[in-house]
């Protein structure tokens, strides 16, 4: 099958330059997100709503036990895979969906690494996968890194951010290896419901392809449940992570679990990019685990409320249009401007609120902003007053 080149392919592309001689062809393969680009040009003081990471601090056990972990001496390596604690205690949690066994697990420095790892084990030069657009910034660069092709498959608002599955079935050629999923997803707040799920699996079945599973916002679901990719078919690559869970993003700890071969392929490359995760933050989120978890529902709880304030808000504002993200903590509005995402998002920076372009995550997510409402109540009003001025300005 003879398949054209797609305009998200063209765009992704478009960093794909001579090597210059110095830098190795792969460096000059990806460009540098469109995330930190907002960052750089940011004024002092501005109204942080691009970053994705919760504005809570880990609850005081998970910090007490990273200080007895340090001072008790566990500063060394530890095994690749993960110590054997953590890994039991990330089984036990994951077997609430399906049953996993602890050599099935594979603990990462966060999901970036652990999804990063993944594409490294399975991905030749020439293989395609299918990869969502909009999606995630990292999702297109790591399949580049690996020598792979990324193929995308629309996600549209009108379908409330879940992929067309005959438009799947049409994209698959004999050269694809796997297929990308993110639900909850950033940056639309899309969240898959069992039906998606199940047809997603139908044409990974029929295609003998590997889903690659990024569910590191699972806890984040505010109407409905979230629906796991965990049992449902045997060659599925499971990704999550600690940084949203328990608010430690720096700490940089993730997971993975798939079939035992699976996983043992994936810990062989894991090991050649960061040798061990970190050692003492294992045992700190050993703790969280097996502690209370009150922590996690009044955070989700907040968010929820933190949803409605920015989403009412930007329905307020003439030119926006923001349907209801149903999980992660990311509002994805249209607008009517005649401007480029990054040309609006630039304005409203030098107003004094960083925002993402949609562009960052694929030609799809063109004509959209992404707001993180992961800071507190006061910014998220003050900062869409900053928008509405903007807003007013452009009309």
């Amino acid at each position: 099958m003879c398949r054209a080149t797609t305009e998200a392919e063209t765009f992704f592309a478009r960093a794909i330059v001579p090597s210059p001689g110095m830098f190795a062809s792969r460096a000059t393969h990806v460009e540098l997100s469109g995330i930190r680009k907002m960052f750089e040009g940011a004024p002092s003081g501005a109204i942080n709503l691009g970053l994705g990471e919760p504005d809570f601090q880990p609850p005081p056990h998970i910090l007490e036990a990273l200080e007895r972990a340090v001072r008790g001496g566990m500063n060394k390596y530890g095994p690749t895979g993960g110590v054997p604690e953590l890994r039991d205690a990330i089984a036990e949690r994951l077997s609430k969906h399906a049953k996993v066994k602890a050599d099935e697990v594979l603990v990462t420095t966060g999901a970036t690494e652990g999804l990063a790892a993944t594409m490294q084990s399975l991905v030749d030069r020439g293989d395609e996968v299918l990869t969502p657009d909009p999606g995630f910034v990292l999702f297109a660069p790591h399949i580049i890194l690996a020598s792979g092709t990324p193929v995308f498959y629309k996600v549209r608002p009108e379908d409330a951010f879940h992929p067309r599955i005959p438009e799947l079935n049409e994209l698959v050629t004999p050269k694809t290896k796997a297929i990308v999923v993110n639900s909850p997803a950033n940056p639309t707040g899309g969240v898959f419901d069992r039906k998606t799920i199940q047809g997603i699996v139908e044409v990974a079945e029929d295609n003998d392809l590997v889903i690659i599973s990024d569910e590191v916002y699972e806890p984040f679901v505010y109407e409905g449940r979230h629906e796991t990719f965990l049992g449902t078919y045997d060659k599925v690559v499971y990704v999550n992570s600690f940084s949203k869970l328990f608010s430690m993003t720096g700490w940089r700890l993730g997971y993975l679990s798939a079939r035992k071969d699976i996983v043992k392929t994936i810990a062989k490359i894991s090991y050649y990019l960061i040798a061990c995760p970190p050692t003492p933050t294992q045992f700190a989120v050993l703790a969280g685990l097996r502690g209370p978890q009150d922590f996690v529902v009044q955070m989700v709880k907040e968010f929820g409320r933190r949803r409605e304030i920015i989403v009412d808000a930007l329905n307020k504002i003439k030119g926006f249009e923001c349907p209801w993200p149903k999980g992660a903590f990311y509002a994805f509005p249209s607008f009517r401007f005649d401007m480029t995402s990054e040309a609006l998002a630039m304005k409203i920076l030098k107003a004094g609120v960083i925002c993402t372009p949609g562009s960052a995550f694929g030609p799809g997510g063109e004509g959209h902003l992404r707001f993180s409402y992961a800071n507190s109540r006061e910014n998220l009003v003050k900062g869409m007053e900053v928008v509405a001025g903007v807003a007013e300005s452009l009309a």
